[in-house]
C-alpha cells in the first residue's frame, strides 16, 4: 500500500510539472505562453487558413516564441508532410491580452479561407524549374538557387528561382547579377521576372 501511494504521488508531481510548462525548456521563462494567449493566436490563424488546415499543418514553436515587454512574439511551424517542399514560418506579435498587433509584421499565414486556390501547392521544385526554363530563365554560370518562400508583398507562398549571370569577388567585395523568377506553386503562372544585382 505504501509503495502504491509513493508511485501515485510521483505520478501526480510529474504530471503537474509537465503541464506547468508550455515548452521543452522550462528554465526559459520568456518562452512560456499562457493558454489564453495561445488560444487567441490559434484562432487568429485558423480563421484565415480554415480549422482543418490549421490542425493538420500548423503547430506552435515554443522554442522560438517568447515574451516581450508588452506582449508576446508567437512563432508557428507550417509544414505539409505529404508535400515536404511546403514548409515555412508563421510569426506575429500580440499584446498582453492576446490581441494581434496589426501594425506590426504578420508573416507566413496562408490565406486559404479567402483564397483556397492559393493552398493547393501542386507545383513542386522540379516543375517550377521546368516552368522557369520554358519561360526563358537563363541557365547562368552556376546552379540555380530555388526555394518555396513566403512573399510579404504578395501575401502568399511562391517559388523563388534565381539565376546568376555574372559574379566576382575582389577588393570591392562580392559582386553579382542575374535574373529571378517568382512562380505560383498552385497554377504554375510566372508572377514576376526581375533583374537582381549586388555591388
Amino acid at each position: 500500500m505504501k509503495r502504491l501511494l509513493i508511485q501515485l504521488f510521483s505520478f501526480v508531481v510529474s504530471t503537474l510539472f509537465l503541464y506547468s510548462c508550455s515548452c521543452k525548456s522550462c528554465e526559459n521563462e520568456d518562452a512560456i505562453i499562457p493558454f489564453s494567449i495561445l488560444s487567441k493566436a490559434d484562432k487568429f490563424i485558423a480563421d484565415q487558413t480554415g480549422l482543418t488546415f490549421f490542425k493538420n499543418y500548423i503547430k506552435p514553436d515554443f522554442n522560438r516564441s517568447r515574451k516581450l515587454e508588452n506582449g508576446y512574439l508567437l512563432v508557428y511551424n507550417f509544414f505539409i508532410p505529404e508535400k515536404p517542399f511546403v514548409k515555412g514560418d508563421i510569426r506575429f506579435t500580440v499584446d498582453t491580452l492576446g490581441n494581434v498587433k496589426k501594425d506590426m509584421e504578420i508573416f507566413g499565414i496562408p490565406l486559404c479561407t479567402d483564397f483556397p486556390e492559393d493552398c493547393m501547392f501542386v507545383i513542386d521544385e522540379s516543375k517550377a524549374k521546368k516552368i522557369a526554363r520554358e519561360n526563358g530563365l537563363e541557365e547562368g554560370i552556376k546552379e540555380w538557387k530555388s526555394g518555396l518562400i513566403y512573399d510579404s508583398l504578395l501575401k502568399k507562398y511562391i517559388w523563388h528561382i534565381l539565376s546568376t549571370s555574372n559574379e566576382s569577388e575582389g577588393e570591392f567585395g562580392y559582386r553579382a547579377n542575374g535574373t529571378e523568377f517568382l512562380i505560383c506553386p498552385n497554377t504554375g503562372k510566372v508572377l514576376q521576372k526581375n533583374k537582381w544585382k549586388i555591388n
